[in-house]
């Protein structure tokens, strides 16, 4: 498609509807908003935020991106199948988008496919970071935002050899990592000290962030509304919606019609209902996390810390701990299941024993990440007038501020 200026295509909307009030949405209604365009923001919940974008793992992981999908997961599946992991569990079940979408997840599981999408992923990584940059040197807006760096830790020398190699493929595509041994490692952040067992090395990346994404959701929503007019409807759920060449509609629960020049769908797991009429119900699979927040222990970490083998994230956060791990993919309920969170607790502090205070009182959370099949967003157009920008999966918070870049150019933003 020609895009160019002379394009009556090319011309940003005036008005938009952006559906979803999470992290990717608020950005992407900051994307347009920026740009002059009128945006309303419909979501279902009374609060932004307040799905996956609520209480996840906090980290801006711009440069550790790797797919889901891989040679050596796909070596693990009968194990992941018969739930012999306890910390990445499938559910699989007899859903025709399911099993299409499963199809589609193994023919991502190639050396090569998943290096193409780990790329593609930092490539968004990237552009996502210099975007917050830019909304932040515009917006003070305050939501626990630190550069403090990650830190990857590896117990098994084969995942580290394998770490090890892809670290040189990111630092030739603008990566800033290094490889350290345990005792480097153990410098950089003395928290590394107190980890149970020994560990044969890590990755070190200076570039990543972190921030509470739930308090970014509300801080950003409440900086669109008094700098840029942006319409803010919470508590409104979509019954459905409708588009020809000239306009969007969108039709609420309670009855109420809403038109607008572009429908832009960041509905997250919620848009899967939303896009089967046009195919796409099948493009997203849902993703169960968990997560608890606590006080810091006696040997709180400084930066972010994830605990490779056994798939737990630590976080520090506005003067406490936010630890994630487990996931269930096909999963699509977010009760909190307590055996499940207690799981987790016991594995953070099998890692970790004084990262946090564990027997204080704690916040437990579980939210559903929407996964593609290659783990990059898709943000297309699907009609003239409606816009997707979903899937975003387990770096929906990484991505939102590239991804919403990203579809404000596709409408003709510059």
């Amino acid at each position: 498609m020609n895009w160019s200026k002379n394009s009556s295509d090319n011309a940003l909307p005036r008005r938009a509807i952006v559906l979803g009030a999470g992290v990717v949405g608020v950005a992407t209604a900051y994307a347009l908003a920026r740009r002059g365009v009128e945006v309303t923001i419909i979501d279902r919940a009374a609060i932004a935020g307040s799905g996956a974008s609520f209480a996840n793992g906090a980290q801006l992981s711009y440069i550790y991106t790797d797919a889901l999908a891989s040679n050596s997961l796909l070596k693990r599946l009968p194990f992941l199948a018969l739930g012999l992991d306890s910390s990445f569990r499938l559910r699989p079940n007899l859903d025709p988008g399911q099993i299409v979408w499963f199809m589609r997840f193994l023919r991502n599981c190639t050396h090569q496919r998943f290096l193409e999408n780990s790329l593609a992923g930092l490539q968004l990584g990237l552009e996502s970071q210099l975007a917050m940059h830019a909304l932040l040197e515009q917006h003070k807006i305050e939501f626990g935002h630190q550069s403090a760096g990650k830190m990857l830790v590896y117990d098994d020398a084969a995942a580290f050899q394998s770490a090890c190699e892809m670290v040189s493929v990111r630092q030739k595509h603008g990566a800033k990592q290094e490889i350290l041994t345990a005792t480097e490692a153990v410098n950089k952040e003395a928290a590394l000290a107190e980890r149970t067992g020994g560990f044969v090395g890590a990755v070190y990346s200076p570039q990543e962030e972190l921030g509470d994404p739930h308090k970014f959701c509300n801080a950003l929503l409440s900086q669109l509304v008094k700098a840029y007019g942006v319409q803010v409807r919470m508590a409104t759920e979509v019954e459905s919606w409708e588009a020809d060449s000239d306009t969007a509609i969108v039709t609420t629960k309670a009855g109420e019609t809403i038109v607008c020049d572009q429908l832009v769908m960041c509905a997250g797991i919620d848009a899967a209902n939303l896009l089967k009429k046009h195919g796409l119900g099948s493009s997203l699979m849902p993703m169960k996390g968990y997560s608890f927040t606590a006080a810091p222990g006696q040997a709180s970490p400084k930066m972010s810390i994830t605990d490779v083998s056994r798939k737990v994230v630590f976080c520090p956060l506005d003067g406490a701990i936010r630890v994630a791990g487990l996931a269930e993919l096909g999963a699509r309920d977010t009760i909190v299941d307590q055996r499940q969170l207690a799981a987790l607790v016991s594995t953070a502090a099998g890692v970790l024993p004084r990262a946090a205070d564990y027997a204080a009182s704690y916040h437990g959370w579980a939210g559903i990440r929407p996964m593609t099949a290659n783990a990059l967003p898709i943000i297309r157009k699907i009609a003239p007038r409606v816009t997707i920008n979903v899937g975003h999966g387990m770096l929906g918070w990484t991505y939102a501020m590239g991804s919403a870049e990203r579809a404000a150019r596709l409408l003709g933003g510059v």
